[in-house]
């Protein structure tokens, strides 16, 4: 094994081909993640189904996306990075070219839930990888250039499955997200370097678990793991209703236009990097507030009787998100005091259980008050967690 310093800089060639290929991983599993998202409507109808049932084909895949972080946070840190990486796509392809074959919902969940757990792979390794194999100075700069590609993935899912499932059908639109994938794999088998400073961890399972729940008993690490859940389950809570919400009067607009909405997603790719840049000049905690407040903002505005200013509102959101997620990751790095590593993996568990109750457990809210419910709880939701939460901060600091 070659020396631990021997680590890439942003100007090294390796450097960008690492970039290119993680992001381009992160890019499919995303997309593939939240492809079904603007769909959900579709659903509803093709398949005869509750709202509440059709929103399982986000939730249950985000549950299984949980379990597979958690499992394959573990092998990959026996058996190395770049090998789930490369699983992880493969085997989220084959979900894709198997759902279209079957006319039963229940299938296309159980399948669904089989790609959660392939989809983990990609965030449950590259961020180690980048880690191993990137200087410290670079990997601010190639994280929030990964963090981007997530936010990018689930623009092009989005809009993919809306726009193709509108002029052609739902089975051409899974057919060719995974045609983009296989296009991916080929890309991170021939260009992904292989991991130089990976050592395999010598912790056995039972001290992982004695780790984790070390942190779970860490009142700061908890106090942002539930930030992670309300800013998820807010975030997706818009996302997941304002396709119910745009296809009904006054708007009535068609399932292809509505997936151009989610285009605004799209100024996730810009939050990240611009939250990364400030961190190191102006206060975390009162940019990650800004964020909660953009994001708060952009939801309200969704309000309007005016669809221009219903996107910028989305926009204003996707903004104020991932400015918010971005800062609040980073900080639990900071805040862990041992196995940071773990730590960064129960933040994201933190988060992908709020994208699960932001799809489900909120259908009851858009049954019974539709999209005022939706509004009023993803907003009061945020503001108050932040409040409490700069309290906390303030009461530590006199303290």
């Amino acid at each position: 094994m070659e020396s631990l310093t021997k680590r890439y800089s942003i100007k090294d060639r390796q450097f960008w081909t690492i970039v290119i290929s993680l992001g381009g991983a992160s890019v499919f599993v995303f997309a593939a993640m939240y492809s079904v998202q603007p769909l959900l409507p579709f659903f509803t109808e093709q398949f005869q189904i509750s709202v509440s049932t059709a929103s399982l084909a986000m939730s249950v895949t985000t549950l299984s996306v949980i379990i597979g972080l958690i499992v394959l946070g573990f092998l990959s840190d026996r058996y190395g990075r770049v090998l789930f990486i490369r699983l992880s796509i493969v085997l989220t392809i084959i979900p894709f070219l198997l759902m279209p074959l079957t006319d039963s919902f229940s299938m296309i969940i159980f399948l669904r839930f089989i790609q959660g757990f392939a989809i983990a792979g990609v965030p449950a390794a590259a961020l180690a990888y980048i880690s191993e194999e990137i200087n410290q100075q670079s990997m601010g700069f190639a994280t929030a250039l990964y963090i981007s590609c997530n936010a990018l993935g689930g623009t092009i899912g989005r809009l993919m499955m809306g726009y193709l499932t509108e002029n052609k059908s739902w089975e051409v639109a899974f057919f060719s997200l995974a045609l983009l994938g296989g296009i991916i794999f080929i890309l991170v088998w021939l260009t992904l370097p292989k991991s130089r400073n990976f050592s395999v961890h010598q912790r056995t399972i039972q001290k992982d678990l004695h780790g984790f729940w070390l942190h779970l008993k860490n009142p700061n690490l908890l106090i942002l793991f539930g930030l992670g859940i309300i800013l998820q389950l807010s975030f997706t809570g818009m996302w997941s209703f304002i396709p119910y919400y745009l296809a009904e009067p006054p708007f009535s607009l068609s399932l292809k236009t509505i997936s151009f909405i989610f285009l605004a997603y799209g100024l996730g790719i810009i939050g990240s990097p611009i939250a990364n840049s400030l961190a190191g000049k102006v206060d975390i905690n009162m940019i990650r507030t800004f964020g909660v407040l953009l994001l708060v903002c952009g939801i309200l505005l969704t309000l309007s009787s005016s669809l221009i200013m219903i996107i910028v509102g989305l926009c204003i959101a996707c903004l104020g998100f991932f400015t918010a997620h971005a800062l609040t990751s980073a900080t639990v790095s900071r805040t862990a005091i041992h196995q940071k590593g773990l730590a960064s993996s129960l933040y994201l568990v933190s988060y992908y259980i709020g994208v699960a109750s932001g799809s489900t457990l909120l259908s009851p809210i858009w049954l019974h008050f539709k999209w005022q419910g939706i509004v009023m709880i993803t907003v009061l939701l945020p503001i108050l967690y932040i409040a409490f939460l700069n309290y906390t901060l303030q009461k530590k600091n006199q303290s």
